[in-house]
């Protein structure tokens, strides 16, 4: 376990699995391989401090379960948990691949505990997720290190600052990785190979290709190392694609974040109870259309689509408190033109729009965790629910832009992981995580769903391919 002291010790070793990736994904398919009795390599390309991929942002796993289990609350069914996603992707998913993936998520918990990773109940803020989705203590960074001490514990072998730049492949096999550290480079060759090397969206040019000069614009959630040279290796080599390259995991997150790697603290949870407006001081979409776990992730999107991708939440004092905190510090003034200045938004045009909203609003019981029909009446977008005034000072608000988490361009793969190409599946390539995730997230996110997918893919792909090599 670690970083042996040269890429060269590495080539005498008749390795049975060589594990591309280091987050969620990559430690699942290491752990299951090694318990089947594999000798495993893991190749891990970001340096150990940042290891873990998008997997350290995250902090919940959405999980299926027919009564209370560990910190969740009553039952989440199989049933309504597809429908939720399919609500979110309108049908645009391998329903197959989803089921499994939904049915799996069951028996995934338990091995989490197993494997070290703790979660706790809902905290204030994500109660509505008390009964989907079980929340990691200590968030992700805290499952990526309980993973990382199980590998070692296990006896994987791990690589960090490890780029694979090649998957050498004859007729349907993989044989060897390309593999550079610093100066150094090596082949290194095993009996098979899991790619968990997630998206390309740390790749700002191939995002740009994709979406279009508005890309530039954008913010990446995640870690800055997946740039999809694994993906596109693949592409390039025959594998078969699954989903659209301009679709991806985009959510509106804090405009003052990072370009690169602010992860999840950057995320603004104050859209349902707020309104937003674009550049123009206009709003653009209703606000209130589902509770915010179903519909946080098609608003990144939606920031996207506005002049210079950028829009701006405002909220009043009632509903300062409703939400998860934010990381920066709201915007703050007592009358909402100073606030719009402040921002730099037209001042007349925004108390306008604030305006017409609150004499939209009617009378109506508000409950901020549930739908709850408190709707606006004579303006179009309508909200349709949690539409109160905005009249209580302070005023507070917030800019928002496009954050990306993960693209789901990938590798097309079966139930067990296994990659396709078009011939029919590689003998001995497995893929796991967000670089396969487009099979079943053709559009939209569910909250804790990319860790549902990578914990059952990575279960699955590690336990094939030690079958395979055995």
């Amino acid at each position: 376990m670690g970083t042996p002291a040269s890429l060269a010790s590495l080539k005498s070793i008749e390795w049975d699995i060589v594990i591309v990736g280091g987050g969620n994904a990559a430690l699942c398919a290491a752990i299951e391989a090694r318990e089947a009795g594999a000798r495993v390599l893991l190749l891990e390309r970001a340096p150990k401090p940042y290891r873990g991929g998008n997997s350290r942002h995250t902090r919940n796993f959405r999980c299926m379960h027919q009564g209370p289990m560990s910190v969740l609350t009553d039952a989440y069914e199989e049933e309504e948990y597809f429908h939720d996603l399919m609500l979110v992707t309108k049908g645009n998913t391998d329903e197959p691949l989803a089921r499994m993936a939904i049915r799996t998520s069951e028996s995934c918990l338990p091995w989490m505990e197993r494997n070290g990773v703790r979660f706790q109940p809902s905290l204030s803020g994500t109660l509505s997720l008390s009964r989907t989705n079980a929340f990691f203590l200590g968030g992700g960074k805290a499952l990526v290190n309980a993973y990382y001490n199980r590998a070692q514990d296990l006896g994987v072998t791990v690589v960090y600052e490890a780029e694979v730049t090649h998957i050498n492949i004859e007729g349907d096999s993989f044989n060897s990785v390309q593999v550079k550290r610093d100066d150094e480079e090596a082949e290194i060759s095993g009996k098979a190979v899991v790619l968990a090397s997630g998206g390309f969206q740390a790749d700002i040019e191939w995002l740009a290709r994709a979406w279009g000069p508005a890309a530039r614009n954008f913010l990446i959630r995640g870690t800055p190392y997946n740039r999809g040279e694994v993906l596109r290796d693949m592409l390039d080599s025959g594998a078969l694609s699954v989903g659209d390259p301009t679709q991806c995991h985009a959510v509106a997150i804090d405009g003052r974040a990072p370009k690169f790697d602010g992860g999840i603290v950057t995320r603004l949870d104050c859209v349902p109870f707020s309104v937003v407006v674009n550049k123009d001081g206009e709003r653009f979409y209703n606000e209130g259309e589902d509770v915010w776990p179903k519909r946080y992730a098609i608003w990144g999107r939606l920031v996207a689509a506005q002049p210079d991708q950028v829009a701006y939440a405002i909220i009043d004092a009632k509903s300062a408190n409703l939400f998860m905190p934010s990381v920066f510090p709201a915007e703050k003034a007592n009358i909402i033109a100073e606030l719009a200045a402040k921002m730099g938004l037209p001042a007349g045009k925004v108390e306008e729009t604030i305006s017409r909203f609150n004499a939209a609003c009617k009378p109506g019981a508000f409950h901020p965790t549930e739908l709850d029909g408190l709707a606006t009446k004579g303006i179009e977008p309508a909200k349709t629910n949690w539409a109160r005034p905005i009249d209580t000072p302070p005023f507070y608000g917030y800019s928002l832009r496009p954050g990306v988490t993960f693209t789901y361009l990938g590798l097309k793969v079966d139930q067990t992981a296994r990659v396709s190409n078009n011939a029919g599946l590689y003998r001995n390539i497995w893929a796991a995580g967000e670089i396969m995730a487009g099979s079943i997230l053709g559009q939209g996110y569910l909250a804790g769903f990319g860790m549902t997918i990578g914990t059952v893919f990575g279960r699955t792909a590690g336990r094939e391919a030690a079958a395979y090599v055995n």
